[in-house]
């Protein structure tokens, strides 16, 4: 009897050992911290929402769709997007800049061409960086959007590579 318990008892010492060894460090990757290096890279994404504040016939429901990179540093981002103002058909680009706290959140300062607007959005990042999720913040009353990026080539995959 006392040879059955022995390994039996080694087996649960160690389980609860190796179990115990993983559970640490699970939970500490949850607490990762981000700077603006966590921010790179090209990323496509889908704006919606609603334009009240503009003037006719631009005033309605608001989509876009489009992609823009970040540098890395925070002192450059880019993009060109397609977007749809009440129906009406608008070709953009933008350049900015951004910042990326701690805890994963940011905002960015973009232009808008041939808009000639400057906008503010607030946004969190995602997924251990493959994903953005963003709000327009710099609006007059009566105008919402809010975006979702997805990064493009999420494997290290750059643009280098494809050509």
């Amino acid at each position: 009897m006392k040879r059955t318990i022995a390994p039996t008892t080694l087996v649960i010492v160690f389980a609860t050992v190796f179990v115990l060894g993983i559970l640490p460090r699970a939970q500490a990757g949850e607490h990762r911290e981000c700077s603006n290096a966590s921010l790179q890279g090209s990323f496509g994404f889908t704006s919606t929402g609603t334009l009240l504040a503009l003037p006719p016939p631009s005033a309605g429901p608001f989509a876009e769709i489009g992609r823009q990179t970040f540098d890395g540093r925070g002192d450059n981002t880019e993009g060109t997007a397609t977007l749809s103002a009440n129906g009406n058909i608008n070709h953009v680009t933008f350049f900015g800049t951004y910042v990326v706290s701690p805890d994963c959140t940011g905002s960015m300062t973009l232009f808008v061409l041939p808009l000639g607007r400057t906008i503010t959005l607030e946004f969190v990042i995602d997924d251990d960086g493959a994903e953005l999720r963003a709000l327009l913040t710099s609006t007059p009353s009566g105008n919402t959007e809010s975006r979702v990026y997805k990064k493009q080539f999420p494997g290290g995959r750059n643009e280098k590579e494809r050509n």
